[in-house]
């Protein structure tokens, strides 16, 4: 296995949203990211896969430094956002988190209104004194992003999490977008949800790449191999092979990489 197979170098011309050199990670004594190199590229979908355990949804977190509100863990190397290092003194979480906003394994829709979940992080983070037209004009285009306007408008003031499961993870979608994110991160976004509901979210993660970056945790490998344009393989927290998904499903260059998806372990 040859260098360059694990740590691709970037392409002169390519336009990366994500860069990671030699990222370490610890909990306590305990290191869980062996020294990650990567480059993920920007408006595309970028599937991280592999067994549990292996340091996905780690690496995963690094992206928007939550790992960091653990006092027990800690961090060395290099992310760089659109070419900013995300650990650079002068950097405000609260920007970082602005950017680079996160969905998780379970819809996780604020029990207050479908009109106050979507507007709850504009308000927190309003400055300029947004009118209540602004708010309007922002749920109505989020709602429309995530394909939920036609079915929600006329019930805005309806508790969000009286939604069926599939409108509250897409809910949760479009909660993000009025902070106009570069990039969004999706830890097992469809592990709650049904064949039909696992349909409506790779379709909409589908409608939204090329405007977004979208960086995704997934164990389903059929999902992994239809959703994503370019896949990373990790083992025990190493990066062990990053191509784009067509070649790693059929030309897999490493025996691990080929095992893992065959089903041998994982």
């Amino acid at each position: 296995m040859t260098t360059a197979t694990l740590n691709p170098p970037a392409a002169a011309g390519v336009d990366y949203a994500i860069t990671t050199r030699d990222l370490k990670l610890w909990y306590a004594k305990f290191q869980a990211l062996l020294g990650i190199t990567c480059n993920i590229k920007k408006g595309q979908i970028t599937s991280l896969i592999g067994p549990s355990g292996c340091g996905k949804t780690t690496l995963l977190r690094c992206f928007n430094r939550v790992n960091e509100r653990y006092g027990y863990v800690t961090t060395t190397g290099e992310i760089k956002l659109l070419g900013k290092n995300i650990y650079d003194p002068d950097v405000s979480l609260i920007e970082l988190r602005k950017s680079i906003g996160m969905v998780f394994q379970r819809p996780n829709p604020l029990p207050i209104s479908v009109y106050e979940n979507v507007v709850f992080g504009l308000r927190i983070h309003d400055e300029q004194g947004l009118k209540k037209s602004d708010y309007d004009d922002a749920v109505e285009k989020a709602l429309t992003e995530v394909g939920l306007w036609n079915d929600l408008k006329d019930r805005l003031q309806m508790k969000a999490t009286g939604l069926q499961l599939e409108q509250q993870q897409k809910l949760c979608i479009a909660r993000l977008l009025p902070l106009k994110p570069e990039i969004i991160l999706m830890d097992e976004p469809c592990s709650a949800l049904d064949v039909g509901g696992t349909r409506a979210i790779e379709e909409l993660m589908f409608a939204l790449k090329g405007r977004y970056t979208i960086v995704i945790v997934t164990h389903n490998m059929a999902q992994a191999r239809r959703a994503s344009d370019e896949c990373i393989f990790m083992l025990m927290g190493e990066l062990i092979e990053h191509t784009l998904t067509t070649e790693m499903f059929v030309t897999p260059k490493n025996q691990k990489t080929a095992e893992y998806i065959e089903g041998r372990y994982g």
